[in-house]
């Protein structure tokens, strides 16, 4: 199977780039404007073709699409989080609405499949669990944006489109810099304590995991529509944040404790983002993973392993992988 590949270079682009190479389809990874694509490690056999490209030039993106003519899309392009939309609403609505719709348009005369990611952020966190049916009301520009192209690219054909939304994403970015523990990482090295908060719950979801469902869902063309997929434990950025000093054997005191609703913004930060995994559970071989399995696929990132090193206690240190400050999002 061919497979065109946006934000092959963020977390979730390069786990699923790589999940797809090693179940022997053939890859085109799309790196952002400007943005390298990381070197891939193909087994043996397994094709992969990396470009950069600007995303928001729909010539080029054209130009790159019909050339390759692929059977499926998978888009992990997208400005990430809240704080980023919010400093740059303009490359956000490219980059979260345009781009999509685009990608919708090219599958459609391609006869392509979509796999489109969204996110827990369109529901507002007030009640829940969320199914897949529920109404979103999004809080903030990034949730609106991420509602908005999952309208469009199901207006151009919902029979060849899956909107997979998904929730935090836990796992070691290319550059180690995009994780949640690898951002912790970076502030600590910085000196600098992290404050968490408390009272905001997700489901953080194992990027390899969101990887593995990407690409047995380009594999299942009977499968479209909307769907969810997070892990299976309900924890606030704060328990996060301790489960990961625990398990890199680290102090306690790299982080403190706060409330986000006595930020500026709490009107714009949902509660609790709690997703119902039916239908899409159950239909894929995969399976959610549990959080303390994903603390054991984690690395510590390259720029961080001296100050680690140095500031580790004593004891054993966590087994290799197998395979914030406050107000800004992981």
């Amino acid at each position: 199977m061919k497979i065109l590949l946006t934000g092959a270079s963020g977390l979730v682009g390069h786990a699923a780039m790589q999940a797809a190479l090693a179940r022997g389809h053939e890859v085109l990874a799309v790196g952002r404007e400007r943005r390298p694509v990381p070197p891939i490690a193909a087994a043996a056999g397994k094709k992969a073709l990396t470009v950069q490209c600007d995303l928001a030039d729909d010539g080029a993106l054209d130009r790159l699409a019909f050339d390759y003519y692929p059977d499926v899309i998978i888009n992990a392009a997208a400005v990430s989080n809240q704080a980023a939309a919010a400093a740059q609403p303009e490359l956000a609505e490219k980059l979260n609405v345009a781009l999509p719709r685009r990608l919708a348009q090219i599958a459609h005369h391609l006869s392509a499949r979509l796999l489109h990611l969204s996110t827990d952020f369109v529901f507002d966190g007030s009640h829940g669990p969320y199914r897949s049916t529920d109404v979103p009301m999004p809080r903030n520009l990034y949730g609106q944006l991420k509602l908005m192209a999952e309208k469009e690219v199901l207006r151009f054909g919902s029979d060849f489109v899956v909107v997979l939304r998904i929730t935090v994403v836990n796992g070691n970015s290319p550059m180690g810099t995009r994780g949640i523990h690898e951002k912790l990482f970076h502030t600590w090295a910085a000196g600098k304590t992290a404050t968490l908060f408390t009272d905001e719950i997700r489901q953080p979801v194992s990027v390899l995991n969101v990887a593995d469902v990407l690409t047995e869902l380009a594999e299942r063309p009977n499968l479209h529509g909307i769907f969810h997929w997070a892990g299976p434990d309900l924890l606030s950025r704060y328990e996060m944040g301790a489960a990961f000093l625990k398990h890199f054997n680290l102090p306690e005191n790299l982080i403190t404790p706060a409330l986000a609703a006595n930020t500026p913004d709490a009107d714009q930060r949902p509660r609790k983002l709690e997703l119902i995994l039916p239908p899409l559970l159950g239909k894929l071989r995969a399976i959610p993973t549990p959080f303390i399995e994903q603390l054991d696929e984690l690395s510590v990132p390259a720029a961080c392993q001296a100050w680690y090193e140095k500031n580790r206690l004593t004891g054993s240190s966590p087994a290799a992988p197998k395979r914030l400050v406050q107000g800004k999002d992981f």
